[in-house]
């Protein structure tokens, strides 16, 4: 199982690099393509619908590397028994909230394809296929913290996060490294 969840955060990962490429290139094209009259038919849209599908579904993946923001400023000041404490309160606060969120976004999406609701451009895309990214994207982040909470309660240090170091010498190749 933690092949295929780190699997499924990695896919969305590329996902996300792979939408922000597409963004590259329509914003190229729509830039360049002025010089010589081409245009990209509601590319504005286009760019901004895989804006939406990089910043979700790049969230899983940059939560398990420990890259998103989180309350890591306040976790950190603890040691012991209690950062473990703290650790358990911060990841159950986040799946609560990201549980709604996760729920209103699918609940949104099934509306948008339940009432056909196009978007209001020139070309009347279903909504609900540029809102497929995001809630994927929701869905995927509140696995990865669900996954990261049950990690946590048995006992495991969080994989987002370094275990202090040990040493001094482990200070020091972490200072030198900038890996503090």
């Amino acid at each position: 199982m933690r092949r295929f969840l780190d699997a499924t955060y990695d896919a969305a990962g590329y996902a996300a690099a792979f939408f922000l490429f597409v963004t590259f290139v329509i914003m190229m094209v729509m830039s360049v393509g002025r010089q010589f009259a081409i245009n990209i038919t509601d590319g504005d849209e286009f760019a901004s619908w895989c804006m939406v599908a990089m910043a979700f579904l790049g969230l899983a993946h940059t939560f398990k590397r420990g890259e998103i923001i989180r309350m890591g400023l306040v976790i950190e000041s603890f040691a012991g028994p209690t950062r473990r404490v703290m650790e358990i309160i911060a990841l159950t606060l986040a799946s609560l909230i990201m549980g709604f969120f996760t729920y209103q976004a699918v609940k949104m999406n099934w509306q948008s394809w339940v009432f056909n609701d196009p978007s209001k451009a020139v070309l009347p895309i279903p909504l609900w296929i540029p809102q497929v990214a995001m809630s994927v994207g929701i869905l995927l982040l509140n696995i990865a913290i669900v996954d990261e909470l049950i990690n946590v309660l048995s006992g495991g240090w969080p994989r987002y996060a370094k275990e202090p170091p040990k040493t001094k010498e482990e200070i020091l190749e972490r200072a030198a490294s900038g890996n503090l």
